[in-house]
């Protein structure tokens, strides 16, 4: 039995960030990757046959990575701004969100609106949200503060209570009164999780938390190369470190004691392997943990979006007429994500039914980095499309998953085809055998293909950025019961999202415990 100083389990990206700082600081590091690739649910794909297009497949924008571990390393990527926010087609206009142009935001604002208060209110909401990230943002890659502590270092008791301590509704039922741009800002709270906007366990605020306070700026940003880019970055500068990675082995054990069993099978060896690590890093949910340890699990977390990934042979008309449909779609484009539709559709997923009207929102990734297009489909005009559907819970497809797929897409389609001058499907590039390029992922094809629970992207319901219990203060947020074994993924405090950050503080852990 071989043994490491660390053993990591999942090459998703937070394990290779883990395995980077470990090798760098000397540890030998031996990283096990079930799938054939590293990466996890941050990969490029060519995802249609024949078609020269590489999609971010699972995850597709990067806003919580810190540039500090962008720095320490070395990591060569490339990271661009968008220029236009958002586009919400409302009729046969739109709510436009400029970051280039305040005026014409205000304008557009006020069209949709009928008044100018509601763009006051939303500059309000984003300065508040942005004092937060620059008060908060460089504690997740430290050590825990406790609640006071970190309530202290925001010392701003409006956004604090706003934020931490009331259900999201509250506040943007006080601050706006259009029921569009209350429904915009809500979004960001509801990215794969399944809540109502006054959740009084604010799970929703959580994750709106998360959202608006990524490298203390809240911006969301394209990876030039896509997902892939980053995380082939991040494997590139393990490997030179003296990182080991073994693809396609399956762990399927772990003992507290360091102890790791796995399925290989790399034409030499196959079988039932072993290697004992002085620490094991857990890159998988929580839930998968304990299945792994011979514990009780308990319920498994519920995953809760439609991922549906499109080329485009063109962007489509827009019902707003003097719109250029690459401003458009150059942001995050909502589709019937009023804050009255949100309610709506969760009350019909939470019943047990797909959304009559899925609200859903969708990013034009090659519209700003065009280089993830072969040379006949940049040619020819190609984009992609990325489209996050919300209040798709696992629940809605379990047992029935290739049916409740296809009723999904279809509604999802539908949905967006409501707010467009022309159906999306008369824009969709072919393959060589005349199939639309379009495809839908759910909850159940998220667990089956990358091994998370029902789905859940964040590996379980995001948790707040400070110690809930006075004991896990000064520690990093990622240990377990089992002293050798931590959490590396998502799940661990200060989780979610494409932030490395769990896997930088998994690392941290080790190096200073």
């Amino acid at each position: 039995m071989k043994s490491y100083d660390v053993v990591i389990v999942g090459g998703g990206h937070n394990g290779l960030v883990a395995a980077g700082y470990l090798a760098k600081a000397g540890r030998s590091v031996l990283v096990l990757e079930r799938r054939g690739e590293v990466g996890g649910a941050a990969v490029s794909f060519r995802a249609f046959p024949g078609v020269d297009v590489r999609l971010s497949r699972y995850s597709y924008l990067v806003s919580l990575l810190p540039r500090k571990i962008i720095a320490e390393l070395g990591l060569s990527v490339d990271l661009r701004r968008r220029r236009m926010s958002s586009y919400t087609p409302v009729g046969s206009a739109g709510l436009l969100a400029d970051t280039g142009d305040e005026a014409r935001t205000a304008a557009s604002f006020a069209a949709v609106s009928g008044s100018p208060k509601e763009f006051d209110a939303w500059q309000r909401f984003y300065a508040m949200t942005a004092r937060v990230a620059e008060r908060t943002f460089s504690t997740l890659t430290e050590p825990l503060l406790g609640k006071e502590e970190l309530r202290a270092r925001v010392d701003d008791e409006q956004a604090w209570s706003s934020l931490f301590e009331r259900p999201a509704s509250e506040t943007l039922e006080a601050m706006f009164g259009n029921d569009t741009v209350r429904g915009v800002v809500l979004t960001d709270a509801l990215i794969g999780t399944f809540a109502a906007a006054d959740d009084v366990d604010l799970r929703q605020n959580r994750c709106l938390l998360y959202h608006v306070i990524g490298n203390e700026t809240g911006d969301w940003d394209i990876p030039v190369g896509g997902m892939g880019a980053v995380t082939g970055a991040l494997a590139e500068s393990a490997r030179r470190a003296g990182a080991e990675f073994r693809t396609g082995a399956e762990v399927v054990a772990i003992d507290p004691d360091g102890e790791v069993r796995f399925r290989h099978d790399d034409g030499e060896q196959d079988g039932e392997q072993v290697v004992h690590g002085g620490r094991v890093l857990a890159n998988v949910a929580p839930w998968t943990l304990a299945r792994l340890l011979g514990e009780e699990a308990g319920d498994s977390p519920e995953g809760a979006q439609l991922k549906v990934n499109m080329v485009l042979k063109r962007l489509p008309r827009l019902r707003e007429t003097g719109l250029d449909p690459r401003e458009a779609f150059g942001g995050t484009f909502h589709v019937n994500e009023g804050y009255t539709q949100l309610a709506t559709a969760f009350a019909e997923a939470d019943s047990g039914r797909i959304p009559s009207l899925p609200p859903c929102e969708i990013y034009c990734h090659s519209l700003t980095d065009p280089s993830i297009l072969g040379p006949v489909e940049r040619a020819a005009g190609a984009q992609t499309l990325t489209l996050f559907g919300l209040h798709m819970p696992a629940r809605l497809f379990a047992g029935r998953n290739d049916q409740a797929r296809a009723e999904a897409l279809k509604a999802t389609l539908a949905s967006l085809n409501s707010v467009l001058a022309e159906p999306i499907e008369d824009c969709l590039w072919t393959t060589p055998d005349g199939e639309p390029c379009v495809e839908a992922k759910t909850p159940v094809d998220l667990e089956e293909e990358l091994g998370l629970p029902a789905g859940h992207i964040f590996h379980r319901d995001l948790s707040w950025p400070f110690a809930s219990d006075p004991e896990q203060v000064g520690k990093w947020g990622v240990e377990t019961a089992h002293p050798r074994i931590l959490l590396c993924g998502a799940g661990a405090q200060r989780g979610g999202g494409v932030s490395g950050i769990p896997g930088h503080n998994a690392a941290m852990s080790v190096l200073h415990p």
